[in-house]
């Protein structure tokens, strides 16, 4: 299957776009509710979008623990990469089992992770970016693939990702 990105060159008032093709077997996304998908849906905080009217206009209008009303931007990325939707699992659902969907891609953001790690304190629980608990959940994760396809071969697919990094200041 090829996947396209799409590129953007030039100027603003003079943006050309063009599609590339782009081998790209997973997205891999750390951040905060910029681009966080229901990683704190059970965590004891109040950084939470489980509930309406958030997702008012995702597919079947069900709440997602996305902080919209229905995709975040890198929800566009992943479409516009070729993944389906949802099919970039956040890692609270990347339970045993979801190996499968696991090579496709994880989404490690949490809503109040913020750039500092006193970001987000004050709302709870959440899973901070900074002090290293998405790249220790990212870590479990490569474990998983390695155990699954083998160091060489989980190597290759690892180096093709996308690394998405999407976070502010809180």
């Amino acid at each position: 299957m090829a996947y396209w990105q799409l590129v953007i060159l030039g100027k603003l008032q003079l943006a050309a776009l063009i599609l590339l093709p782009l081998q790209v077997p997973c997205l891999l996304i750390f951040g905060d509710s910029l681009s966080y998908n229901g990683n704190n849906n059970n965590l004891a905080t109040t950084a939470k979008s489980n509930y309406q009217p958030y997702g008012i206009d995702f597919p079947k209008g069900q709440p997602t623990g996305r902080f919209t009303n229905g995709r975040n931007l890198l929800d566009f990325n992943a479409e516009e990469l070729g993944f389906h939707e949802d099919s970039i699992l956040p890692y609270a659902k990347a339970t045993v089992g979801s190996d499968e969907k696991v090579l496709k891609g994880v989404n490690y953001a949490s809503g109040a992770a913020g750039i500092l790690n006193e970001s987000g304190r004050t709302r709870g629980d959440r899973i901070p970016a900074m002090d290293d608990q998405q790249l220790t959940n990212h870590q479990k994760t490569v474990s998983r693939i390695i155990n699954k396809l083998g160091k060489k071969n989980a190597t290759q697919l690892l180096n093709k990702c996308i690394y998405s990094v999407a976070i502010g200041r809180h």
